[in-house]
């Protein structure tokens, strides 16, 4: 789960940042800049869940600790 976040947080980032990329590919006329502060508190939110998740793995551990 952890290395999920961590996958989606890199794919809106630079240098890779490939999600920015498309979005910027689609909407042409729109700075990169303006792309990046709309992504910003998407990342904040994924930041914050996956500190919740290094902090409380319990919650990434209970459903598949349910299936016993």
């Amino acid at each position: 789960v952890i290395c999920v976040v961590v996958i989606e947080m890199g794919l809106i980032t630079p240098p890779v940042g490939i999600n920015v990329f498309v979005v910027k590919g689609v909407a042409a006329g729109v700075p990169m800049s303006t792309i990046f502060r709309g992504v910003l508190p998407f990342w904040v939110a994924m930041a914050v869940c996956l500190a919740l998740l290094v902090a409380f793995p319990e919650i990434a551990l209970f459903l598949p600790g349910q299936m016993r």
